[in-house]
């Protein structure tokens, strides 16, 4: 059976996780790969390091924050960058890349800092201005993945401790109906899916935790969600610890989806 596969890490720094990424690539081979945080300007994103092992590049980037790129295996048909809407378009926090009969949308959604904070307001904004470019270009009805970091842990299972994370820019109530407010357009949890309430599966872990990987310490933040046509499709989506446990890693990790082409 012949499988496509998609992939998103949240590298927190290119160039400095080359030396797992590079391997993990080669390795896994996926169709898609989406990267996030990748905070390098666009003349030097690493694009020939990835071309050497037979990937397109498109990415959109500043020296210090944020940075979206999208490595693929086949030509993208169309790539555009950010939200079309009028406000600020956040062209490092959004990519969007076609092939044929497929989209693939990579996000870096805000974090929100603290609270009681502009920051704050603008993460829940901004799912709100996503949802209506969602409306505006594409249909639920047609093969679609939203995949990235969305700092957001949509349930209890998906951080290590409920009770004391509550209320946190990343696991409140007012992030969970803002988040809930983009995937009732029609997105399904793929890994949840095939993992339907198994706790401990985090694909963060705070460097400032001693050990928080080995100890399970973690938060499910970044996620490969689809339209149901993709989503029928899909035979697999797991989160790999590998790239979290290496040397030097980011403090996120890989989540891996297969879907029957």
């Amino acid at each position: 059976m012949a499988l496509l596969r998609i992939a998103t890490y949240n590298v927190n720094s290119i160039r400095s996780r080359l030396h797992i990424l590079l391997p993990w690539i080669e390795a896994n081979r996926p169709d898609v790969l989406c990267l996030q945080e990748t905070k390098v300007d666009d003349a030097r994103f690493p694009a020939g390091d990835f071309a050497a092992l037979g990937y397109r590049a498109a990415f959109r980037g500043g020296k210090q924050y944020n940075g979206v790129a999208v490595l693929s295996l086949e030509e993208p048909r169309n790539v555009s960058f950010g939200l079309d809407d009028g406000g600020p378009r956040d062209e490092d926090r959004l990519i969007r890349v076609d092939f044929g009969g497929l989209t693939v949308i990579n996000t870096y959604v805000p974090q929100g800092r603290e609270r009681e904070t502009p920051y704050f307001t603008y993460k829940l904004e901004w799912f709100r201005r996503f949802r209506d470019c969602l409306e505006r270009n594409l249909s639920p009805g047609k093969p679609l993945a939203w995949v990235g970091d969305l700092n957001v842990a949509p349930e209890p299972i998906d951080v290590h401790d409920p009770k004391r994370l509550l209320g946190h820019v990343c696991f409140a109530p007012d992030v969970w109906e803002a988040f809930r407010g983009v995937t009732s357009w029609g997105l399904i949890d793929v890994f949840r899916k095939h993992h339907p309430g198994e706790p401990k599966q985090f694909s963060f872990f705070d460097y400032r935790m001693p050990k928080a990987a080995e100890r399970g310490l973690g938060w499910r933040v970044d996620h490969i969600l689809a339209t149901a046509p993709l989503a029928a499709r899909s035979v697999r989506c797991d989160i790999d610890l590998g790239p979290r446990m290496a040397e030097k890693p980011s403090d996120h990790t890989v989540v891996l989806a297969e879907f029957e082409r």
